[in-house]
């Protein structure tokens, strides 16, 4: 009966052995759907190193894909695999010596 529980590989499907019927480049669009963008308002940012320092901190949250920060207008734009908590974009931001007021409105 173990036949009946296991999943045959065969050779010349269209489906990969993981079991995905999508070549490499139709996964990476997908992945680029699922993505999550969100944009924060920080204060205290004055010029590009402040740009840098918010960037890097909030790059090395888990998940995260890009980061846009612009001094100018205090907002920071991430792209990330999944939606981040407001808790770790904080510490983030903390820890580069600024202040998350919270998601632009």
């Amino acid at each position: 009966m173990t036949a009946e529980t296991e999943t045959p590989q065969s050779t010349g499907s269209c489906c990969s052995p993981t079991g995905s019927c999508h070549d490499g480049a139709a996964d990476v669009q997908i992945d680029q759907t699922d993505s999550v963008t969100t944009v924060y308002q920080v204060k205290g940012m004055t010029c590009g190193h402040c740009e840098g320092s918010v960037s890097e901190e909030i790059s090395g949250i888990a998940g995260v894909t890009s980061v846009a920060a612009v001094a100018s207008t205090g907002l920071v734009t991430v792209t990330s695999k999944a939606p981040l908590t407001e808790e770790a974009v904080r510490a983030a931001v903390d820890e580069a010596g600024y202040e998350l007021v919270g998601p632009a409105v």
